[in-house]
């Protein structure tokens, strides 16, 4: 299946990840807007804003929304999923595609609420999906097919890199990616807090510091290098750069940053353990 195939993609839940993936199909002209409708709990006033933005569908009439729909994806609040999965489940048949954005949600939760074997994908996007650079691990059940897997991907690549990974490892993927935002907000805080102490305007530190991150990603992306040799390019020996790392150093941040990632890739998975016992309870 490719994206010029798709009759109808229905999505559920109107938030920003699902609004991200609306501007990021719509604004690359994947699907027409005219085939995406949009539903979400109760927000109305959530719904006219979509549908006056970006031309699409809205409704809360189980019927108009899932009745012949291709591609379901799921962008609620996980702990709706399974109030969501009991209204449409009679609306999906062996070949619905079902995505899911729902983090701690294992695809077999997704299917024992659908109440039949049918392809499943769960992705995990981040937030810069909102301006298209989300780095998005994803994975699939057993009977999603290679076209379907070349849709998946043009539709997650529309807001960012996207990547397949086994679903066990979707967990770690949250840890690095799906958490790494905040982490590189935190340093930037960090650098202006600095800045600032050491007797530079406020807003002068913001400009330097969010430039010298940006110029140093596009580094890492466009120089080919690794970070260990882009770093030891900027260190001269008994320089300042060199004087700076030495501090870093002996706060151990490289490990703390490493403990930072598997303590977040812990909490990712006790929170699925926890979401698919609450599941498990609720049926």
């Amino acid at each position: 299946m490719n994206a010029k195939e798709i009759n109808k993609l229905t999505m559920i839940g109107a938030g920003n990840m699902a609004e991200a993936l609306l501007q990021g199909m719509i604004n690359n002209q994947l699907i027409q807007a005219e085939k995406i409708w949009v539903t979400n709990r109760s927000n109305e006033q959530k719904l006219q804003e979509l549908k006056e933005k970006y031309a699409v569908n809205i409704s809360y009439d189980q019927e108009k929304l899932l009745a012949g729909a291709d591609v379901i994806i799921l962008a609620m609040k996980p702990k709706d999923v399974a109030r969501a999965m009991e209204q449409i489940r009679q609306y999906l048949t062996k070949d619905t595609l079902i995505i899911s954005v729902l983090a701690g949600v294992p695809m077999e939760s997704i299917e024992t609420l659908a109440g039949q074997k049918l392809p499943v994908v769960r992705a995990m996007p981040n937030t810069s999906a909102a301006i298209g650079l989300s780095a998005t691990g994803v994975a699939v059940n057993d009977i999603v097919t290679d076209g379907q897997k070349e849709l998946i991907k043009t539709i997650f690549d529309t807001v960012g890199l996207t990547v397949f990974v086994k679903e066990e490892q979707l967990d770690a993927v949250t840890g690095v990616s799906g958490s790494g935002p905040a982490y590189v907000y935190y340093l930037a805080e960090a650098m202006e807090k600095g800045a600032v102490e050491i007797g530079l305007d406020p807003e002068i530190a913001k400009a330097l510091v969010r430039q010298t991150l940006l110029g140093a990603a596009n580094m890492l992306e466009q120089s080919g290098k690794s970070p260990e040799q882009l770093r030891k390019e900027v260190t001269s020996p008994g320089g300042t750069t060199e004087a700076g790392l030495k501090v870093l150093d002996a706060h151990q941040v490289n490990k703390a940053f490493a403990e930072c990632i598997q303590t977040a890739t812990s909490r990712s998975k006790e929170m699925g353990k926890d979401l698919t016992n609450q599941l498990i309870t609720a049926k």
